[in-house]
């Protein structure tokens, strides 16, 4: 029953009846207090401080306080970010005699990492290295995990390469730590490798590598790993059911992630946060409030995260109203304190729909100093909107707040651009070079035969680029027999006209479409997918090509998709 509480997400319930056990009489042993620890790590992320929480005070009155629950009251700590008293409870077990194990180790160097504390954790690891005498596959596998969740990826992959021998645990852990690092690629690659090794993957290695598809925006990989995991017999797992929403999700096709989660056997709050971030990734904002709703009617609780997807759901899809009303229910019905990334989401979302004076409002009545992730919103939506004045003021907030990030610069040299201001885009671009930073070049990328196609702006380095280029000749004579007209604001440089339409016509996402349009099935969707923004040219160009060719386009860029069908867009113009 213990373990049951704890599955269906009720840590109180699971403490609550462990109690009365004791009360009755009954000695736990090691499986019930797994199960019961498990349980104090659900209550511990879901209240503010571990001393408010009745596994405190279980923890107090145990009679033998093993060093499991030491474990778990550290790893609590640590989860909600209370660094400090994680640290108090080192030293306190330290203080108290109890002996270290490979899991107290893997919390504190956590803990070291999220506070910055190197010298600490390398004094914690030369510990290790001493007093671990007998460094078994448990201990190694505890180090590599440590190292993974502090995403210390570098440090991680030379512990791997050291270990002198590997189970499922240990390719699993490093699977899902490069995936979630950013580092797709990799992840896929080690998930190959793993089972060349004669290694079955357990579910969690299909998440790691399921993730590291979304990331890459690799459908067929990720569709060809849903088929092992149900070949397998994985279909029913929670955590490669919650990664394969995401993944096709973030690969665009959202009712494919919408139907695995409707025929999931069991769902969570991740489940559903995942699925509302589909949504409202794709502009469904309506769809993605409509089903938060219906979460709450089901008795889930929304947490932290949950918020975040809704709000963002909301800010895509232009929903001031309800995204003020699920802001001010965060804190006023379910006690959860916005941080400094709620407060981005409704200065993005009023700052997309024109309203300044609003999120200027907001951002005075902050509990904090507005830090970067407020000042970018801010500074986009005057982009956006073309807001000259309040533009700068964000980004001079900015340059002092985070010097050497481009999106700063680039933003504002938009700006100017979009003005015709050349004389300060070159200021801006001298700024630049003389701090040193440095432009992230937009790239666009799409698979097709197998492999995936990356082009620049302007490419050459292509193989097929001049069949590319020929092509989009073809379809820009089409388009314009339509009404397409290049529009040529969105040329960052001085130059002349004829220059500019050539300049624009570069673009990576363009370039990208293009090459998929002759390499893929007749009829079959275009997927595209690019790192930055795209551009107000590009998005209209694509509505024309999708009309001439009479193909759907989906196009996936740094904020959000982009779904374009018989010349029209599913974000109705509106990101």
């Amino acid at each position: 029953m213990i373990t049951a509480h704890s599955h269906d997400n009720d840590g109180n319930a699971a403490i609550r009846l462990f109690c009365e056990m004791q009360r009755d009489g009954f000695r736990p042993d090691n499986f019930t207090f797994t199960s019961v620890i498990s349980a104090v790590g659900l209550v511990a992320e879901s209240e503010k401080h571990c001393q408010q929480l009745h596994s405190r005070e279980l923890f107090d009155g145990m009679a033998e306080k093993l060093v499991v629950a030491w474990n778990a009251m550290i790893s609590g700590y640590v989860h909600r970010g209370l660094l400090q008293e994680a640290f108090k409870m080192f030293k306190k077990m330290y203080l108290s005699g109890v002996q270290f194990d490979e899991f107290t180790y893997t919390s504190i160097i956590s803990a070291c990492a999220n506070a910055s504390f190197l010298l600490l954790g390398r004094q914690i690891h030369a510990y290790i290295l001493i007093k671990m005498r007998v460094k078994d596959l448990v201990s190694w596998n505890a180090m590599l995990s440590s190292y993974v969740n502090s995403g210390r990826m570098n440090e991680a992959k030379e512990i791997f390469q050291e270990m002198p021998e590997k189970n499922l645990l240990t390719w699993a852990v490093m699977i899902a730590g490069l995936a979630q690092n950013g580092l797709g690629e990799e992840s896929l690659k080690l998930f190959n490798l793993m089972k060349l090794q004669g290694f079955q993957p357990c579910d969690y290695a299909f998440a790691g590598a399921i993730t590291s598809c979304a990331a890459l925006g690799s459908l067929k990989s990720g569709r060809q790993l849903h088929s092992q995991l149900i070949r397998l017999g994985f279909e029913c797992s929670l955590s490669a059911g919650n990664a394969l929403i995401t993944m096709y999700g973030r690969c665009g096709v959202v009712g494919d992630a919408r139907n695995l989660f409707l025929t999931m056997s069991f769902v969570d709050s991740v489940s559903w946060n995942a699925m509302i971030a589909a949504l409202g990734q794709h502009g469904h904002g309506v769809q993605a409030v409509e089903l938060f709703e219906e979460m709450l009617k089901e008795g889930i609780l929304p947490d932290r995260i949950t918020f975040l997807t809704v709000l963002s759901a909301c800010s895509h899809a232009g929903l001031v109203e309800e995204g003020h009303r699920y802001f001010d229910a965060m804190h006023d019905i379910y006690g959860i304190t916005p941080g400094e990334d709620h407060y981005a989401r409704m200065v993005d979302l009023l700052c997309r729909a024109g309203k300044f004076s609003d999120a200027n409002d907001m951002i005075g009545k902050m509990p904090f100093q507005p830090g970067p992730q407020i000042w970018e919103a801010f500074l986009a939506g005057c982009r956006n909107h073309g807001n000259m004045e309040l533009g700068i003021q964000a980004a001079e907030r900015l340059f002092e707040m985070i010097p050497q990030n481009d999106g700063t610069y680039i933003l504002l040299s938009n700006m100017y651009a979009a003005k015709g201001l050349w004389d300060n885009v070159s200021r801006v671009r001298k700024l630049m070079r003389d701090q040193g930073v440095k432009k992230e070049p937009a790239c666009s990328w799409v698979e097709a035969e197998n492999k995936f196609h990356v082009f620049m702006v302007d490419d050459t380095a292509h193989p097929e680029v001049n069949a590319v280029y020929s092509y989009l000749k073809q379809l820009v004579l089409e388009m314009r027999k339509l009404g397409y007209v290049p529009d040529t604001r969105f040329v960052l440089h001085d130059m002349e006209s004829d220059q500019k339409e050539h300049a624009i016509s570069t673009h990576s996402e363009k370039l990208a479409v293009a090459f998929g349009l002759l390499k893929l099935p007749r009829g079959a969707t275009v997927r595209v997918f690019k790192n930055l923004r795209i551009c107000g040219d590009c998005h209209n160009a694509i509505k024309y090509i999708s009309k001439v060719v009479g193909r759907e386009i989906v196009v996936r860029d740094g904020k959000r998709f982009h779904h374009f069908k018989d010349g029209e867009c599913s974000c109705r113009n509106y990101w």
